[in-house]
């Protein structure tokens, strides 16, 4: 398929743009989209003019417009990430024995969007449209690691950005990124209560055509009930299932 790299970039921008807690300066936006400014300007213009992007002149800043919401909202009504990834997921559950769940990035935190719980396991904070901090949550490093350097940067601007629940996990850009390279060289993240005590999560990226991340998949476990390497295979298996289905590398 031929491509068509004002449209790439264009999504790209309107990616970045979803990922942000607030609206953000033309330079950022550049920045994190590796784009000539001219080029970024000129982009955001013409979304602006159709109403996906809206600027804020006097902060001199850009977000979503009312279209990327129309879009958005389009996409929560028909859940299709939601019906393609339920059937896969229960197959994962099914074959591990453990809880498992599907969450997608939502500025710096995870947002879960699926999950099916196995009988007879320990009960989770990670139910359907619960939040928590990214860089804590195995799903969360999991689509972090398969961003771009200057969009985590972004998203993790200063140290405040990193919130703890229980005293444990990175709190420093340089920490993160020193986990996201190990998650990227092991090939799935993990997360060892960071989020519960007693419980520890193995979790791998679902990838669209340009390997960008679009959910995370997890299997939640009690420390101790199950070999996380083991996991891995089952997990990254069901990644690349929902990958493929989606139209992205499998």
């Amino acid at each position: 398929m031929a491509q068509v790299p004002a449209a790439t970039r264009t999504l790209r921008v309107l990616r970045y743009l979803a990922s942000q807690p607030d609206p953000v300066p033309l330079d950022a936006i550049a920045r994190a989209c590796s784009l000539p400014r001219s080029s970024a300007y000129h982009l955001v213009t013409a979304m602006v003019a159709e109403g996906f992007v809206v600027h804020l002149a006097d902060e001199h800043r850009y977000g979503l417009g009312v279209a990327a919401f129309e879009v958005g909202s389009g996409y929560a009504r028909q859940a299709p990430l939601q019906r393609i990834a339920r059937r896969p997921l229960a197959e994962l559950v099914d074959r591990v024995q453990q809880s498992a769940h599907l969450a997608v990035l939502h500025g710096s935190d995870v947002l879960y969007v699926l999950e099916d719980r196995a009988p007879g396991r320990p009960p989770l904070v990670t139910d359907v449209d619960v939040r928590l901090p990214a860089q804590l949550t195995a799903s969360g490093r999991a689509i972090l690691a398969h961003l771009p350097a200057a969009q985590v940067r972004a998203l993790y601007p200063s140290s405040a950005a990193f919130v703890l629940r229980h005293g444990t996990g990175p709190n420093s850009l340089s920490a993160l990124r020193e986990l996201l390279t190990e998650t990227r060289r092991r090939g799935y993240a993990t997360e060892t209560g960071e989020v519960t005590p007693g419980l520890s999560s193995v979790a791998a990226a679902v990838l669209d055509h340009n390997g960008f991340p679009l959910a995370g998949v997890a299997v939640t476990y009690a420390e101790g009930d199950a070999d996380p390497a083991s996991l891995a295979g089952d997990v990254r298996r069901t990644a690349r299932q929902l990958s493929t289905r989606l139209g992205g590398r499998g």
